[in-house]
């Protein structure tokens, strides 16, 4: 993975197939974007995948980021213009999505949400534990989010070497920057109105068993909302259901009809060549 030091980015898997569908990937609070790998090779099968990355220094507002995720698209498309774009945020980077979306609705062809953290607000003891982290030194805040771990994730369903990986990755983020992301959470706002525009098909995953926020509750919320939505719903998953080790996105969106069908042709055609020997 590469340093990600000056501005947002997106991360190219080793496999570019100009010729998919783009699959953009917003991730969760860390902005790392590291974590997706588990899901990678799975959406390698029909999509081109770019995975956005914030610096961990960094500071900007939601205009800001809606901006450069804007602008890293467009430069994707410039490749080819012709190929249809799938927008995919995860929990903070769910949050990301509708604002982008928002802004350039006629740039997506279908929309993903999965356990978006617009329902942050719903949590006031999370509001106070954001304001907490100026005031507990930097030593201790390893220990904060070794006790964060269990609300985020379902533990036993995630894999012994992603826990360890989800958990570095935490603690990667300086203080300041949780803060300030919190902070967006905490105000991030889109109008009915604004959410209405979106025409295309979007898809919200929520996981039933979270224990951080009321995704379920937020899903069905934004279901009454969207013109054009459908829910899937994981009934054990917890936060970051994307680790787990039975949760598949690629099949999810499958199941759910929500990949092409020129894209399943081409799988279908491809299961069905003979394996070189």
């Amino acid at each position: 993975m590469p340093k990600v030091e000056l501005k947002p980015c997106f991360l190219t898997p080793n496999r570019v197939q100009l010729e998919y569908p783009l699959f953009v990937y917003l991730p969760g609070l860390d902005g790392t974007g590291e974590l997706l790998r588990s899901q990678t090779a799975g959406l390698e099968v029909g999509f081109d995948v770019r995975c956005l990355a914030i610096p961990r220094q960094d500071l900007t507002t939601w205009d800001e980021l809606s901006n450069n995720v804007l602008d890293l698209i467009n430069t994707e498309l410039q490749k080819n213009s012709q190929r249809p774009v799938y927008l995919c945020g995860e929990s903070f980077g769910g949050c990301l999505a509708m604002k982008v979306a928002t802004q350039a609705p006629q740039l997506f062809k279908r929309i993903i949400l999965i356990n978006p953290a617009s329902a942050f607000h719903l949590r006031p003891w999370l509001t106070w534990t954001s304001q907490l982290t100026y005031l507990v030194p930097e030593s201790f805040y390893d220990l904060g989010t070794l006790g964060l771990l269990p609300f985020l994730a379902s533990l036993p369903r995630i894999p012994r070497h992603l826990r360890h990986e989800l958990l570095k990755t935490m603690r990667s983020v300086p203080p300041a920057t949780v803060t300030w992301r919190l902070s967006l959470l905490k105000e991030f706002n889109v109008t009915q109105a604004q959410l209405r525009q979106l025409t295309q098909a979007v898809l919200l995953i929520a996981g039933a068993g979270d224990r951080l926020l009321p995704s379920l509750e937020e899903a069905e919320r934004l279901v009454n909302i969207l013109p054009n939505t459908k829910l899937a719903v994981l009934p054990d998953s917890g936060h970051a259901c994307l680790l787990e080790h039975n949760i598949n996105l690629y099949k999810i969106l499958r199941d759910q009809n929500f990949v092409e069908h020129h894209i399943q042709a081409s799988q279908e055609i491809q299961n069905q060549l003979p394996t070189p020997h």
